[in-house]
């Protein structure tokens, strides 16, 4: 899990084009808590309960990225995708 997660998947306009995770073929999964800098410790349990009632529907976080994202004051956006997207993608 991080706040971090331009450094673990890379821009989120390309995910898995850099970061920690472009390379990895197999990887537990990751979760990303997306919320403004100085974000308070509220909001990142906001987002973690979030991220936590996506994992109790599916668990299985193998290859994937579990994205929570506070789009405005009062939208969380979450998605899941795979990561890497394809092995031919990275160099």
């Amino acid at each position: 899990m991080t706040r971090n997660s331009v450094d673990f998947r890379g821009a989120a306009s390309r995910p898995g084009e850099k970061g920690q995770y472009a390379r990895v073929d197999l990887h537990a999964g990751l979760v990303c808590l997306n919320g403004p800098e100085g974000m308070t410790r509220a909001l990142q349990l906001e987002l973690f309960e979030q991220a936590l009632l996506e994992l109790d529907a599916d668990p299985d976080l193998v290859n994937q990225v579990l994205e929570v994202t506070l789009e405005d004051d009062d939208h969380l956006r979450v998605i899941r995708y795979a990561l890497p997207s394809e092995p031919d993608q990275r160099t």
